[in-house]
């Protein structure tokens, strides 16, 4: 009886939360505007910060080890060096690829490359045989690196280094300040929202106070503020969910899905742009909520 009696009054704030919300929407306003603007802000952050983390991690999986095998070496010594790299732990796949391949794949690169190569004989190609190592876990792929470089018969050993470190420690900058740029802007966007609704309700304490003369506790004079929060919140995270799902998708089809090379890869809009909206929804309704519940309790000492 008790809890159908708590369901049947939480039902009626309900109502009566989405009502107010209307009723005072021109003060309401202020609120889901301030909310809007911010999630639009918080979406770009959120955006921005996951597709950073997808370009760390496409470069990381990405990450291969060449190894440039001497030109004296027959093939007997090049399965020895295939046997010692396999010996070393991190290794996820060893790829050989010949100076004859090689020497074919530059020379489909351009017409340049094709007339030069062209006029090699295969006792002329000055290219090495190579091994392409990917490892498992590439923030020990300098390690890898050292070791496989002083196999014998190994002519040297490339990765990128020191520009892929430096690239990922942009990336891994830029992702930590688009983090504080979203945390710093629900902390700002709650603060305002407990400003903006102290107004709104603070045009209706005569309401607050006939509660209060027929013996209405706390939590019931409380709650229908709150709930009337959660529909602010979720008002206001209407036009920033819509720029989202329709605004990535057409950049994604614009730019195919890729900025500048193939290293730099946006994630597929679906279903990335649905846990977004779900982010800026949950956001929304919870910084409203609580911007309601703090301005009641702060202001109106209830």
């Amino acid at each position: 009886m008790i809890k159908m009696k708590n369901i049947r009054i939480l039902i009626r704030n309900i109502r009566d939360g989405l009502k107010n919300v209307i009723r005072n929407f021109s003060l309401s306003l202020a609120s889901i505007s301030c909310i809007t603007v911010t999630l639009l802000i918080v979406a770009v952050a959120v955006v921005g910060s996951s597709n950073v983390e997808n370009f760390t991690k496409v470069i990381r999986d990405d990450f291969t080890i060449v190894v440039y095998m001497s030109n004296s070496a027959d093939s007997k010594i090049e399965n020895t060096i295939k046997e010692e790299i396999e010996k070393l732990s991190n290794i996820e796949s060893i790829e050989y690829n010949s100076k004859k391949d090689i020497a074919e794949q530059m020379k489909g690169e351009s017409d340049i490359f094709n007339t030069i190569i062209s006029s090699w004989s295969e006792s002329e190609n000055p290219l090495y045989d190579t091994y392409l190592v990917k490892v498992k876990d590439s923030e020990k792929i300098s390690d890898v690196a050292n070791k496989i470089e002083k196999i014998d018969s190994v002519e040297m050993v490339k990765y990128g280094e020191g520009m892929i470190e430096s690239l990922l420690s942009i990336f891994d900058i830029l992702e930590k300040i688009l983090i504080i740029i979203v945390v710093s802007l629900i902390i700002v966007t709650a603060f305002l929202i407990v400003n903006t609704i102290k107004i709104t309700i603070f045009s209706r304490q005569e309401e607050i106070e006939i509660k209060r003369l027929v013996g209405a506790s706390n939590f019931s004079i409380k709650q229908p503020f709150v709930i009337e929060g959660l529909f602010i919140g979720l008002i206001g995270s209407i036009i920033p969910i819509l720029v989202t799902v329709y605004g990535y998708s057409i950049l994604y089809e614009k730019t195919g899905g890729v900025f500048f090379s193939k290293f730099i890869q946006l994630i597929k809009p679906f279903p990335f742009v649905f846990w977004v909206s779900i982010i800026l929804a949950m956001i929304g309704i919870i910084v409203g909520m609580f911007g309601s519940s703090r301005a009641v309790r702060k202001y109106l000492k209830i």
